[in-house]
């Protein structure tokens, strides 16, 4: 079939390309979001997981609600046992305790949150540097990881909390820089291998900068270990946090986060060990959730071990 010589292409051919390009990333979007779901109802525990995390957190957020005041106390009712008015008993002072569960759980899932976008971003853009500068950018930037990983994190943030004051933001900044070294190893490698793609080539012959290249084309499609990433690293956020308040050196009381509320419990382990059960199964749960959650991500997102 002959070419029609000097044919130029009309309005309305560009509009239907427009058209059929934005009708594939959608059915692309919805295929990420049909992969996400069905990994997750293939898998009974990762199910089971979702409630429960869900339970949690709007737990959390609706706090308020209850009818108790966390730092309320009642001296002449300490100690109680579970009951219908008081659902997980009172603690020493008197002070509902499902209540400060709650309460508690709004601390550390927002520490565990907020210091993850902190190590998120951190890692991301250290990680994906690195791996697109190369030469003596990468050695640098990979010398100065090694470094932070080599130094028993938990220590020097034991240290660090007993110097600076310990409130809730200065929890949030200490987890974030100090949990971003995996996601900048993970970004890194997933960077060196999409700067050799045809894509990232012909934006950089068309005069792209790197950081266009960086933000544009590298970051977006290397997404979904980064979610993968930032999912696991929600779980050990709130596990060094319930440490780290369990040794008195995070979160003070009278504040309530489930590390605080193991500590007071410690005293009354063998006469009253429903005080450290309650706190200490949230913690469980919530990790355990986001690492099966995590697992679920990485098998839908990651097409190399899809089945």
């Amino acid at each position: 079939m002959e070419l029609r010589k000097n044919y130029i292409p009309n309005k309305d051919s560009f509009q239907k390309v427009q058209k059929k390009e934005e009708k594939m990333m959608a059915d692309y979007d919805r295929g990420i979001l049909k992969d996400v779901m069905r990994s997750i109802m293939e898998n009974k525990l990762a199910v089971f997981c979702t409630v429960i995390l869900a339970v949690i957190v709007l737990l959390a957020i609706f706090a308020p609600l209850s009818p108790y005041d966390p730092d309320e106390q009642d001296l002449l009712n300490k100690l109680a046992a579970p009951s219908i008015k008081h659902l997980f008993g009172t603690d020493d002072l008197g002070r509902d305790y499902f209540t400060r569960a709650l309460y508690g759980g709004r601390i550390s899932l927002a520490v565990g949150f907020l210091s993850m976008i902190l190590s998120t971003a951190i890692g991301t853009v250290i990680g994906t540097v690195s791996g697109y500068m190369g030469g003596k950018v990468d050695v640098i930037l990979m010398r100065f990881t090694d470094i932070f990983m080599s130094v028993p994190s938990f220590l020097l943030m034991v240290v660090i909390n007993s110097v600076f004051p310990p409130k809730v933001y200065s929890m949030i900044i200490i987890l974030g820089l100090f949990e971003w070294c995996q996601i900048a190893r993970i970004t890194r490698a997933e960077t060196l291998s999409l700067k050799e793609r045809d894509f990232v080539l012909a934006s950089r012959h068309l005069g792209a900068s790197d950081g266009y290249i960086i933000f544009k084309h590298i970051i977006p499609n290397m997404s979904a270990s980064i979610i993968v990433a930032a999912s696991l690293a929600v779980a050990r956020a709130i596990l060094t946090e319930s440490a780290l308040s369990f040794m008195g050196l995070g979160v003070q009381l009278p504040k309530a986060s489930w590390g605080t509320m193991l500590q007071s419990a410690q005293m009354y382990i063998m006469d009253q060990p429903l005080l450290a059960v309650f706190p200490g199964l949230f913690i469980v749960l919530t990790v355990f959730s986001f690492n099966i959650l995590g697992d679920a991500l990485r098998n839908a997102l990651e097409p190399k071990i899809m089945k």
